[in-house]
């Protein structure tokens, strides 16, 4: 009998070794994908820079782009901005998300508040926080304050929106038959309408948290209070085009951080867990 478990182990090993295999192909294959475009544009890059022999005042070799990052990590600016900003878009996209959702849902629960609020919520939306920095600033001065509010107001509304818009889409015959059952409000929200407006809720996760770092970099641009925004606006004072390359390509790159990190973990063990999203 030992003998036989022995053998079905070693079975198992070998059938799973190929899987094994094949599931890191899928992902090699995956990143490969992902990556072809980043290659190309680095190619065509390359190739207007030394096809036009542009100063590299005007578009900096990517090599020099590469080059004027080191200086900036030795001597700690670049770590040290990068924690600035990414500490900002936490605390402050942390408040903005715990705010919209619990408003949203309430929102939501009842149609004709929901009506009454949607083109309140679309108009803040679409009134961009940046827009609000000058304001903001008359009201805080040029300090963190500024940069965490238009951070705060740029998450809070595309996450209230759509997590009203969410529980709206939920079919009513969910929460009547809660109802008849005895199910009070909370109950409801916690198994009808969350379960059912997740995908809008992380749409709107995901819309104001992307909302939110455009509004930080320009924040900290005008503000001037450290951070890769501050980075970028210091970099043109000085004519310095390859550290302002620098923090486009850190921008970047930091948010496909946040996206892989945060967003895309949470999509998969839910909605997409779920069945509720195509892989």
């Amino acid at each position: 009998m030992a003998t036989v478990r022995v053998e079905a182990a070693e079975a198992g090993r070998e059938l799973g070794a190929p899987a094994g295999l094949d599931r890191l192909r899928r992902v090699l294959a995956r990143a490969g994908r992902s990556l072809l475009p980043f290659a190309l544009l680095l190619a065509v890059w390359w190739a207007v820079e030394i096809a036009f022999r542009l100063s590299p005042a005007v578009l900096p070799s990517p090599w020099q782009t590469i080059s004027a990052t080191w200086p900036l990590i030795q001597r700690g600016i670049l770590p040290d901005y990068i924690t600035s900003s990414l500490t900002r878009m936490a605390v402050a996209g942390l408040f903005g998300v715990v705010a919209g959702v619990p408003i949203g849902l309430l929102l939501g629960s009842n149609r004709y508040v929901s009506v009454a609020f949607a083109p309140f919520l679309n108009f803040f939306q679409a009134l961009s926080g940046i827009a609000w920095l000058p304001l903001m600033l008359v009201w805080f001065g040029f300090g963190e304050k500024t940069i965490q509010a238009v951070i705060l107001y740029t998450v809070f509304f595309p996450v209230a929106f759509n997590t009203m818009t969410g529980v709206r889409t939920v079919p009513l015959h969910y929460a009547h038959a809660l109802r008849v059952l005895g199910a009070d409000r909370l109950r409801l929200i916690r198994d009808v309408w969350i379960p059912g407006a997740l995908p809008s809720i992380l749409l709107g996760l995901r819309l104001g948290i992307a909302y939110g770092w455009r509004a930080l970099i320009a924040g900290e641009m005008v503000v001037g209070a450290g951070g890769i925004g501050f980075l970028l606006f210091q970099a043109r004072s000085f004519h310095q085009t390859d550290r302002i390359m620098d923090g486009m390509i850190l921008i970047g790159l930091l948010w496909l951080l946040i996206d892989l990190g945060f967003l895309r973990p949470v999509e998969r063990a839910t909605v997409e867990r779920w069945g509720m999203l195509q892989r």
